[in-house]
């Protein structure tokens, strides 16, 4: 079932085009990324998806209901990439106060497992005034994950962390994933997109540049080999596995049909043909190189 049904959105101001027929749906347990440079829509798009912003065009289902019903809402959680809290307040305070703003019913057992599962469990007391940026960032999530929502959004979630920090919130969304909960993540840290998420959505001056599971869109992998008294049998074996290329002293297939007993095979293979093998390295197209190659092609 789809946390999430988007169709067609589009949004104007005055006479720029902000969104324009963008399309995507979001299923339960489902980790979806949103990629795209400055500027693509993309926190437009989450603005109308979560009702924020009324679309001039389109049409949102946010957990079974129109995105213009309350109640949609009432299971989502959601860190936007800016907010500020009450400087006077405490960690614990703010929690207090949000889960009273959302009508929510959260044992008080669940709002101090939220601060703890964002690493703020020993500074519920504190005042947000005196907490970095990275403290805060951390409270932010601790506020859209406490009612245990079915449905997050985190737009730049990592935007003020370090990288343990970010790897904390890493474990976080594979977590909520275990649970059945769809995730909506907005990031420009690429690789950690490629981390967690399940497909990619990749905005580009507010249309849909590409969409896929992260296999769909890196294709097909590739294995670099370090190899010595390569024969012409040897490279006529190479070619059966795919495309070769040479950089140095390495060997680079582009394995056209990738499997787990295709590499085993090869190696075997080069062996039994006389081709000393020093080294395998198994690879593919990073996430940032598609990207940019995604939006190289559509300007």
């Amino acid at each position: 079932m789809n946390a999430v049904w988007a169709s067609g959105l589009r949004k104007r101001y005055k006479k720029r085009v902000a969104v324009d027929d963008v399309s995507f749906s979001v299923t339960r347990g489902e980790v979806l990324g949103l990629l795209g440079p400055n500027g693509a829509g993309k926190t437009t798009v989450i603005k109308m998806m979560l009702g924020l912003v009324r679309p001039d065009a389109g049409e949102v289902m946010l957990l079974g209901r129109p995105v213009t019903d309350p109640k949609a809402r009432a299971k989502v959680g959601y860190l936007p990439e800016l907010f500020r809290y009450q400087p006077w307040l405490t960690a614990r305070e703010v929690v207090d106060l949000h889960v009273r703003l959302a009508s929510a019913d959260v044992p008080e057992k669940d709002r101090r497992e939220a601060l703890g599962l964002v690493g703020l469990g020993e500074r519920t007391g504190d005042r947000v005034g005196g907490f970095s940026k990275g403290m805060q960032q951390r409270l932010g999530l601790a506020v859209a994950l406490v009612a245990r929502p079915e449905f997050v959004v985190l737009d730049e979630p990592t935007s003020a962390l370090d990288p343990v920090g970010r790897a904390d919130v890493r474990d976080i969304v594979l977590s909520l994933k275990e649970r059945g909960v769809a995730v909506l993540l907005n990031s420009h840290l690429i690789g950690e997109v490629e981390r967690v998420c399940d497909r990619v959505v990749i905005l580009d001056r507010g249309r849909v540049a590409a969409s896929g599971t992260l296999e769909e869109l890196l294709g097909s992998s590739e294995v670099r080999l370090r190899l010595e008294k390569v024969t012409p049998e040897a490279e006529a074996r190479l070619a059966q596995a795919g495309p070769v290329s040479h950089d140095g002293d390495v060997v680079v297939v582009a394995l056209t049909e990738p499997g787990g007993d295709l590499v085993p095979d090869l190696v075997a293979d080069l062996v039994g043909l006389g081709v000393r093998v020093h080294s395998v390295e198994p690879g593919r197209i990073s996430l940032e190189d598609r990207l940019l190659d995604i939006l190289g092609s559509v300007r």
